[in-house]
């Protein structure tokens, strides 16, 4: 199955990492939520690869999520889904938070796809509101 997919992220406390291409960048304590696409081959697997990622089970890293995933420090909360659905710009334009500039949107016109956000209930309601799916379950 494919479509587009948002992970709610907690980063504990302020931390500068290298985001590959995107040079070194700042994220200040609190919750993240991305806005990714799993259209290409294995379609939400990608989202399994980004779990093992968080959980410390993957080092390879491909996307700029990648990187902020690769901490230690940080978490990966939820996976929201929306299966068959390809809303990626739509969503990291709706969804409450501001835009992490260029992160996640290097092939598109996005400010980007990473949103510092307010908390992780408020973004994952919105989300849900959105018509995405936690585990199969709206």
């Amino acid at each position: 199955m494919s479509g587009t997919y948002v992970l709610v992220i907690d980063v504990p406390r302020t931390t500068s990492i290298d985001v590959g291409a995107l040079g070194e960048r700042t994220f200040d304590a609190g919750t993240y939520a991305y806005v990714g696409s799993a259209f290409g081959p294995g379609g939400f697997s990608r989202v399994d690869r980004h779990r093992e990622l968080a959980a410390g089970e993957r080092e390879t890293r491909h996307w700029h999520i990648d990187y902020l995933l690769g901490q230690s420090s940080t978490t990966l909360e939820t996976a929201i889904t929306f299966p068959d659905a390809d809303r990626e710009c739509e969503l990291a334009a709706q969804l409450p938070g501001t835009p992490v500039d260029d992160f996640g949107a290097s092939d598109c016109n996005c400010a980007g796809h990473l949103l510092a956000t307010s908390d992780a209930d408020t973004v994952r309601e919105a989300a849900l509101e959105a018509g995405g799916v936690v585990d199969g379950k709206r």
